[in-house]
């Protein structure tokens, strides 16, 4: 129970964010980008709460151990057959896939794929550099993996623009 106050804590501070500043700013635009960047700020909590949480009550103790840099030859976990590396492999494919899926659509019908792989790559690599404070480790093949998910993320968002504008047409309309 102790445990879970800490991770409560930064989800309030979250919901707080999100209602007194995102919310009506979002708001303001019209209910498709409201739709679409509410998708995109839970889908970042999320990362947050899988990758580095707790945060605010981890912030005194950043410093109280050592920090341990990236380990930065790729897929050494497969290649010495250690731990569940298909399923981390994976787990990291599809944690940024919604990334390069709602990334675009929060960009206006001016999506880039360039842009979308280069603000995954920069998302990837801050959590990659951020989590040795938080007592995690860091990986090269983390930041690749992550990187691909993207890319198949926009990859889906491509396949699927027509319908998805259409959607979100709709959702102007009403």
């Amino acid at each position: 129970m102790k445990y879970m106050i800490k991770y409560f804590i930064d989800f309030v501070v979250l919901v707080l964010l999100y209602v007194f500043i995102f919310f009506k700013k979002w708001r303001t635009k019209g209910r498709d980008s409201l739709l679409v960047n509410t998708l995109m700020y839970a889908y970042l909590s999320l990362v947050l709460f899988f990758t580095m949480m707790p945060v605010i009550t981890s912030i005194p103790f950043m410093l109280n151990h050592p920090y341990t840099p990236m380990n930065m030859v790729p897929f050494i976990d497969v290649s010495l057959g250690r731990g569940d590396f298909y399923r981390q492999v994976a787990l990291n494919v599809i944690m940024t896939l919604p990334f390069g899926f709602l990334l675009p659509l929060t960009q206006d019908k001016k999506a880039k794929f360039g842009l979308t792989v280069f603000s995954c790559f920069l998302m990837s690599l801050g959590i990659e550099l951020l989590q040795p404070f938080f007592d995690r480790s860091s990986d090269i093949t983390d930041l690749i993996t992550n990187v691909i998910g993207g890319v198949m993320g926009y990859g889906l968002y491509v396949i699927f623009k027509p319908i998805i504008f259409w959607i979100l047409e709709h959702l102007k309309t009403r």
